[in-house]
Formats: structure tokens, sequence, C-alpha cells
């Protein structure tokens, strides 16, 4: 593999690479570097969390614990629940950043835009996510199954709600629109018929999955042409046995970690692949090893999500964000904000990532952060050509300490210019962009680091 292809997996399967990890992967072959990659994610670092000052919050009904506490108490308890999914954002970035675990972490994130949801109790969230990190390369059928019993989506889609007499037919109509089947390969009939056969799936406090046996529908049902009395997990296995199934996922990774704009004969290549066993990490791996996912067409086509680019920013310079207020803060002023998804269908990603006013404060960025520099930001996220201004307070600066210096002088100090720019940017910088460059005497190597972060070439991997 030369130095573009590996860049160019490393921002795919990961979130960029340092100069070192390139230096070492150029003497590796393209299958030994791929399987690096996934010998790396092998392992499950699950994200844990104190939960010892929350009492009987997580064991209790909120409706008994608002009776025993009062009103006011257990509203306090539901507020801390709240600021520790906030917590839970900032652990998870610095996590992408920082693990070993780099492609598990990365297909997290991917699943995460897949299996959207979103929850405020702590220990729901926190066991939802690690479900997604447990099985992000794991088998695609027992998946489904383990995300449609926990709490945080029977919740979110009211399945929660999905009773015998008056079925709930929420989650039923999005497992096969939004995560599995994609609209045009089931019916209305379809929904009603999977929506009974998920009747009384529910959950203890504590997030456990329980079945209501009295609230289950037990009588014979029809879907997708198949008879029987069907229980949800039947639904998923009858679903997941559609080349439907098998097409539809292959389409969003294609365009996720391929390129936006789908070439339908390498998807129905994926198809065939994964369709046989539902394996999402063969799946991933033959991806990875075929010649066109390194074709010139696929390389610096996609516009970084705000997660990928902070998270970059965080691979070249180390414990960048050290403040949860401020990793918050800059997602929401770019639209992504980890754990809060706009809506059920996820983010539609790429162009829509960018507008006139996301895309200025893209680009200065580096240097607010990097550069102690300052910016005055007005209520609607617009702001001023110049820093006047970050936050009121001077303690809310991004700050650079002595050691994320030290990390720099070590790891990219000896590398040219040109070298630096290979490794930072993935497309062809434009020519006038790079005159523009040129033109400039910077001091050192990390000024012209923050530069090229500064360029809009560098919004794409």
């Amino acid at each position: 593999m030369n130095q573009k292809e590996l860049v160019h997996l490393y921002w795919r399967a990961g979130f960029g690479a340092k100069p070192s990890l390139i230096a070492d992967s150029k003497k590796l072959s393209k299958i030994n570097t791929v399987n690096g990659l996934f010998d790396a994610s092998k392992k499950i670092e699950i994200i844990k969390l104190d939960f010892s000052d929350f009492g009987d919050y997580f064991n209790t009904p909120y409706n008994k614990l608002r009776k025993n506490l009062g009103e006011t108490e257990s509203q306090k308890l539901r507020q801390k629940s709240q600021k520790k999914v906030r917590e839970l954002n900032f652990i998870w970035l610095n996590k992408m950043a920082s693990s070993e675990q780099v492609l598990r972490e990365k297909m997290t994130l991917f699943w995460a835009n897949i299996f959207v949801c979103k929850d405020t109790n702590i220990l729901h969230a926190l066991k939802f996510n690690n479900t997604l990190r447990t099985y992000a390369l794991g088998n695609f059928v027992d998946f489904v199954k383990a995300i449609s019993r926990s709490a945080s989506m029977l919740k979110y889609l009211n399945n929660n709600r999905n009773f015998k007499k008056k079925p709930n037919e929420n989650f039923a109509r999005e497992l096969m629109e939004l995560f599995t089947l994609g609209i045009g390969n089931y019916t209305e009939s379809d929904i009603k018929e999977a929506a009974r056969a998920f009747t009384g799936w529910s959950f203890k406090p504590n997030g456990d999955y329980v079945l209501r046996v009295s609230k289950h529908d037990t009588d014979s049902k029809t879907f997708l042409d198949e008879n029987g009395n069907f229980g949800g997990d039947d639904i998923i296995n009858i679903i997941t046995k559609q080349r439907a199934c098998a097409k539809f996922i292959c389409s969003r990774v294609y365009r996720y970690f391929v390129n936006p704009i789908e070439d339908k004969d390498h998807i129905e290549e994926l198809t065939s692949v994964f369709h046989k066993d539902y394996n999402i990490e063969q799946l991933m791996r033959y991806l990875f090893m075929t010649d066109w996912f390194y074709e010139q067409k696929n390389i610096g086509v996609k516009i970084k999500s705000p997660v990928e680019l902070m998270v970059g920013m965080q691979k070249v310079i180390p414990s960048v964000f050290k403040k949860q207020n401020q990793v918050i803060y800059l997602q929401k002023m770019m639209g992504q904000i980890l754990l809060y998804p706009v809506n059920v269908a996820g983010w539609k990603g790429d162009r829509y990532w960018i507008d006139s006013n996301s895309l200025m404060f893209r680009l200065k960025l580096p240097a607010l952060v990097f550069s102690n520099g300052q910016i005055s930001l007005m209520s609607k996220g617009e702001f001023e050509d110049t820093f006047k201004e970050f936050y009121k307070n001077k303690k809310q600066r991004f700050s650079v300490d002595e050691n994320d210096y030290a990390y720099f002088e070590t790891h990219y100090s000896n590398l040219s210019f040109n070298e630096l720019s290979k490794i930072l940017v993935v497309p062809l910088i434009d020519i006038d962009t790079n005159n523009i460059l040129e033109a400039y005497q910077f001091q050192n190597s990390f000024q012209y680091c923050i530069q090229l972060m500064s360029i809009p070439e560098y919004q794409l991997c």
C-alpha cells in the first residue's frame, strides 16, 4: 500500500493516523494492514460509569420513586441523570480519539446513526451505547435482536406501550423502514402483523428486558408471506432472510465508508457477501480489501462529520478538548451532538453538514482550539470574521498544554511541510489554496499544521 491509500484507509476505518502509524504500516502489505485494524478491535472495552450516588434510582419505577422521595428530590435525580448523559458524550468522544480499538469505535459511531435512539436515563443510555459497541463487528441478526430488547429503544419507539389489545406500530414501522429493509420492501399489513409480534416487549427499571406475557399477542400472524405464531425474534429472522435487508445495510455501509454516491454493482457485490451469514466483520474486511475501495474517485470525497472532525483533530494533538462543556458546545455549533440525534432518521450527513455558517465555523475552529483563539458567537450561531471573544469567561478558552506540544514535536516536527500535508489532508489541495500556503512564512510545523486544518480540503476525507 502506498501512503495515500493508507491515509484513506485510516480515515475511513478510523479518524486519521499519526505519522508513526503511517510509517509502520508502509512496511506492511494491504492484508496485514487491514488485519491489524481488526486485530486491534477484537477486544471489546465497554464504557463504565460510577452510579454510586444514584441510590435506588435505577431499581425503582419512577412513579414509586416520586412517591417515596417526593417530586422535588426525584426531579433532582432525573436532572442528575441527564447531566450524566452529557458526561457520557464527553467520554465517548475522547474514547474515539484515544482507544486502540479505533475500528470498533468508528463502527459504533456508524451504527448509532442506523439504530437511532435518544434517552435521558443514563443507565439505559449507557447500556444502549455499549450494545452498539459490543455488536459493532459481530452478527447483524443478533445485533438487531439485542437492540430491539434495549430499554432505550423500547422507550424511544414506544414499544413499551405496545399491548395485545392496542398494538403500537411505531417500533415495527421503524424497524423495517430505517433499520433493516427500507421503504418499498414491506406493506402496511406487514407493519401491523409485526407490531402484534412485539406486543408485551418491555423492560425493568434497571433496563433489563422483560416479556409481559399477559400483554403479548399469541395468535397467528402473517408477515412477509409467512404464517405462524410469531414473536419478535421470529419477525427479525424473517426480515433478515430477505436479500433486501442485506442490500439496505450494504448501501448504508457504502455511502458511509466508500462514497456518498452509490455504485450499484459494488453494493450488489457487498450484498452477496453479507447475505450469506450477516457477519459484519467479514463484510468490512471484504470492503477494505477490494481494489475499488482505494480508487481515486473514492478518496477525499466524504465531508467529515463534526464528530469526525473533532476526533481527527485530537489525533493530531491529544487532549485538545479538556472540558465537557466545550465539547458539547462545539458539537452543538456544528450540528451533531452525540447521543442527541435530530430525529429517528438520524443525521443525513455529507453535504448536509455544511452551510455557509457552519463551514466558516469549521475553518476557524483549528485557530480557536490550537492558538487560544477567540470567537464571538451570535444566538443563531452566526459570528464575526475576527475572533474577539470566546464565551465571556477567559477560563473557558481552549488550551494546548506543554505535554500536547511535546507530543506534536515528537511526532511531527521532523516532517517537511509537504510530508505533513500528505498525512493531514486526504484530497488534492487546490492550486490556489496551495499558492496561498506557499506564500505564508510559517515559523514552525505547528503553525503550518493549524493552517492546513483551516483549509476547505481538510473538511474532506
